[in-house]
């Protein structure tokens, strides 16, 4: 099923599970958007509770709206398996995919379809998030680290939690995303969607940034990227992780040999961190002479390294909960939490 393309429409496809209690405020930020030329598809991953109900409840205010809704209703598997149930049903000439307790900006879809329209040299754009607790609506320190908005090559500050990746702050032109994924499917793995959305993406194209504060991130207790896991899980998390980013950088056609000796030190250097978490001493060194031997035939500097030892290292300890607070977020995303 091949859809035409509306100029000047915007799809929002967003993936919701469970939603029933934090879905409604995110629905109402997208009905008070200033943009007039939206569709909403609504992705239910397989929910047990009454997000269904929820969804359908706001049919008649999106007609009243002028909007486009479809609400299309999946087995339960995972995020990146509903994102590709919704996106046979896209039909925007651009692309945003917000998650289900987040919310926009009343300006946040027009403000970037302006800018993508006034310059057609770009395929991308983004803009700045915020962060809110879910039970007062108070903003909180972000858990991201933001990296340098000036910067349009996003890629490896991508990969390497240098700048952040939540969803709904980047706008995609549907025409170049679906050039990467012709079948209209993203790789499927249990570790979320956004690395799949967006480094193929980046890898192909610049994206500029729009200083503003137009998409908030939902701070919630007990959701899905913020749970505690096993140590168990977490290595089956990073080695899902690993897979994909293989997946991907051959998608990207990633040959080159420093490319690929620095996406090497991205999984060494994982690794290791999760070896210092668990005292694994055997896996520690192993880890640490990798990371060295990419400094000796590589382009791993040694202070790379060195900085690197010493922040897994305090990882947990007073001076780091207390004389360094910020380094919560950066540690938080480090691990790969999206």
């Amino acid at each position: 099923m091949v859809q035409m393309i509306v100029k000047g429409r915007v799809s929002i496809v967003t993936p919701v599970y469970n939603g029933e209690s934090y879905l409604s405020p995110m629905l109402d930020s997208v009905l008070g958007q200033t943009y007039s030329e939206i569709e909403m598809i609504l992705v239910d991953d397989g929910s047990t509770d009454q997000t269904v109900q929820v969804a359908e409840s706001y049919r008649p205010l999106f007609a009243d709206r002028g909007y486009g809704y479809r609400i299309v209703r999946a087995e339960h598997k995972c995020a990146a398996a509903a994102i590709n149930q919704g996106m046979p049903f896209v039909t925007g000439e651009y692309l945003i995919w917000p998650d289900g307790d987040d919310r926009l900006e009343q300006d946040s879809v027009e403000k970037r379809v302006r800018f993508l329209q006034q310059n057609p040299q770009y395929q991308c754009v983004r803009t700045l998030p915020y962060y809110f607790k879910q039970e007062t609506g108070d903003e909180v320190r972000a858990d991201e680290t933001i990296g340098d908005f000036d910067k349009e090559e996003l890629f490896w500050d991508l990969l390497e939690y240098r700048t952040y990746v939540c969803c709904g702050c980047y706008m995609l032109r549907t025409e170049s995303f679906f050039k990467i994924y012709p079948e209209r499917r993203i790789p499927e793995y249990h570790v979320g969607q956004n690395f799949q959305m967006l480094l193929p993406f980046m890898y192909f194209h610049r994206c500029p940034t729009i200083p503003e504060k137009l998409y908030g991130v939902c701070v919630r207790e007990g959701s899905h990227s913020r749970r505690d896991l096993s140590p168990e899980e977490e290595k089956k998390r990073d080695q899902a992780y690993e897979e994909m980013i293989d997946e991907i950088a051959d998608l990207c056609h990633m040959d080159d040999e420093s490319s690929r000796k620095r996406l090497a030190y991205w999984k060494i250097r994982r690794r290791y961190a999760f070896a210092v978490k668990y005292r694994c001493v055997r896996q520690i060194f192993s880890s640490g002479c990798q990371m060295y031997r990419l400094h000796l035939y590589g382009r791993i500097g040694l202070l790379t390294i060195l900085k690197d030892f010493i922040w897994v290292c305090l990882e947990g300890t007073w001076i780091m909960k207390k004389v360094y607070p910020v380094y919560k977020g950066c540690i938080h995303r480090c691990r790969g939490k999206l």
